[in-house]
């Protein structure tokens, strides 16, 4: 296994994955291990790395983010630092990827309607070219 995990690591991890907030001592009856013990293993899997941060799953439409729209990006000019840098500072983009070939980054974008994608593109013109997808619906 990566990184040194075992079946009950990856195990404690699924639980985590499923809610981050479930009971230590529940997942330790999940995996027969004792609270204490799956306690341990999770800051081994934290200081090793692999898990990284903890965060919550947010249902954009009752915030009023009812539109769901990935953007692909081709850059004009090079401009992959200051893209960059312009994607950390709006919060309308819920993921970036940078990907190999053609386009150059893929953005999941919340944004509460058509107006607000509107002014998200057109600032996104000044570093390169774009084409969306709107969602439909999620299915995982």
């Amino acid at each position: 296994m990566n990184a040194g995990l075992d079946h009950i690591d990856l195990e404690i991890i699924r639980h985590l994955q499923d809610n981050s907030r479930v009971q230590l001592k529940q997942i330790g009856e999940a995996v027969h291990m004792t609270g204490a013990a799956v306690t341990n293993r999770i800051r081994r899997m934290e200081d090793l790395g692999v898990i990284e941060r903890y965060t919550v799953k947010v249902n954009e439409r009752l915030l009023g983010n009812g539109l769901c729209v990935f953007v692909t990006v081709m850059m004009k000019d090079y401009a992959h630092t200051k893209f960059q840098t312009f994607i950390q500072g709006r919060e309308e983009i819920k993921e970036a990827h940078r990907v190999s070939g053609e386009p150059c980054f893929i953005l999941k974008v919340e944004v509460p309607d058509h107006d607000a994608l509107s002014r998200l593109l057109d600032d996104i013109l000044a570093y390169g070219y774009y084409k969306i997808n709107i969602s439909i619906g999620q299915i995982k």
